[in-house]
């Protein structure tokens, strides 16, 4: 069986097999079974390396060991790549999309409805500094982003599998009022580079043993994709695409507000405070980015 799925994976590796990311899915999840088998009964048979269409396949490009390579890193990795596809799928759609707020640094966010996802929202704007900054503020020191986005309290990377997934965890900052509450989240986040862009997704994942953080409500990240696309004649500059969903368990009608539990909150307030939470975020990018550079 894992022979016919090295075969399989042979083709999928192929660029013009790009576009069938079911059957990457699926050929991703029959190594994990069959390399795990595998691992379980000590076969010799199993290679010392894992062959390189693999590697693609999977995020990665140094050698690695099928021991050091487990079951539950696969999963994070088949999340994260799960993740890609949806978001390549929501861009490259016809999409209506209304504005909800123009910033003065040219950033507009606007939303949409979608299909197993509800409201999303995404924000465009075009930033001075090169992708390879970008990438390294949002996402290689991502731990770092509380010192300048005070929306944020805590960041912790909880897992690194190999260069390219992430396994964090997110805790925001009471806000002005107390409106929304603290949330905290556990996801997964991927870094994917195809042509001249790079491609971080995130979405939500589980992980033991991490309780409940106490007064925090735990969020759920739907779907969030941030492309970095050099500008076009102007590679010093970056051209910003985030989609953003996210579940904050606080949806409800302004009705039932007052038999609600703790921390729930009309949905009208939630459409209002993601919109706005894009906002703030862009602000304090741009903010920090200037600092960085006197």
């Amino acid at each position: 069986m894992l022979q016919a799925t090295v075969k399989l994976c042979c083709g999928i590796a192929h660029d013009h097999l790009r576009h069938l990311p079911g059957l990457k899915i699926t050929a991703i999840e029959a190594i994990q079974k069959d390399v795990r088998g595998l691992m379980a009964r000590g076969s010799c048979c199993l290679p010392s390396k894992i062959p390189h269409y693999i590697k693609r396949l999977m995020g990665k490009e140094s050698d690695i060991s099928p021991n050091q390579y487990s079951s539950v890193d696969l999963s994070y990795i088949i999340q994260g790549e799960r993740a890609l596809q949806r978001a390549l799928s929501i861009l490259q759609q016809h999409t209506s999309w209304q504005t909800e707020t123009t910033l003065d640094v040219g950033a507009v966010v606007s939303s949409t409805t979608l299909p197993g996802l509800g409201k999303m929202f995404r924000t465009e704007v075009v930033l001075a500094v090169p992708v390879a900054q970008l990438h390294q503020e949002l996402f290689e020191r991502i731990e770092q982003m509380p010192q300048w986005n005070p929306t944020l309290s805590h960041v912790k990377v909880l897992q690194h599998v190999g260069t390219d997934t992430l396994v964090t965890h997110e805790v925001t900052a009471p806000s002005p009022g107390n409106l929304v509450g603290q949330r905290d989240f556990v996801s997964v986040r991927h870094c994917r580079r195809r042509e001249t862009a790079i491609y971080l997704v995130g979405t939500s994942t589980h992980i033991e043993p991490l309780p409940l953080q106490e007064g925090c409500i735990r969020g759920e990240s739907r779907l969030s994709c941030i492309v970095l696309q050099p500008l076009a004649g102007d590679p010093s500059r970056t051209h910003l695409t985030w989609l953003l969903s996210m579940d904050l368990k606080a949806s409800a009608t302004v009705g039932q507000v007052f038999s609600l539990p703790k921390g729930w909150i009309p949905a009208s307030v939630t459409n209002h405070v993601l919109p706005q939470s894009q906002a703030d975020f862009i602000k304090h990018l741009c903010q920090h980015l200037s600092a960085t550079a006197c």
